[in-house]
Parts: C-alpha cells; sequence; structure tokens
C-alpha cells in the first residue's frame, strides 16, 4: 500500500515549470526573430524605398511651356 511519497509543492512548481515552457517554445516560433534578421528587414526596406526615391520626379512650379495655356 505504499507508494511514493511526492512533494507537492515541487510537483506543482515543475508542473508550472514545463506550461511556461511551451509557452516560451510558442512565442518563440510566433514572434521569435533574431536581431540580425531584423536589421537585415531594415536595410533591405531602407535600400527599396532609396531607389524607390531616386525614380521620383520633383514637381516644379515653374515649366516655361505649361505656363502660356
Amino acid at each position: 500500500m505504499s507508494g511514493d511519497v511526492v512533494n507537492l509543492r515541487q510537483f506543482r512548481k515543475r508542473n508550472a515549470r514545463a506550461e511556461k515552457e511551451k509557452q516560451a517554445e510558442q512565442n518563440r516560433i510566433s514572434f521569435g526573430r533574431t536581431k540580425a534578421e531584423k536589421s537585415l528587414t531594415d536595410a533591405l526596406n531602407a535600400k527599396a524605398a532609396k531607389a524607390l526615391d531616386q525614380g521620383r520626379r520633383e514637381p516644379t512650379a515653374d515649366r516655361p511651356d505649361e505656363a502660356e495655356d
């Protein structure tokens, strides 16, 4: 009739740690990106924005061919 003695406090703590680890793993999958990945994405976005701005034409108010209509 004698079974293993279990310390309930340690049992609860162990279960809580396991639950937190499961949640942390899910968060790493959902939100986890390394700093290098984030900086690479920022650099690529900045390069794309710069390339887009280089092709943009600035509006000018004093065009002589369109002023005399």
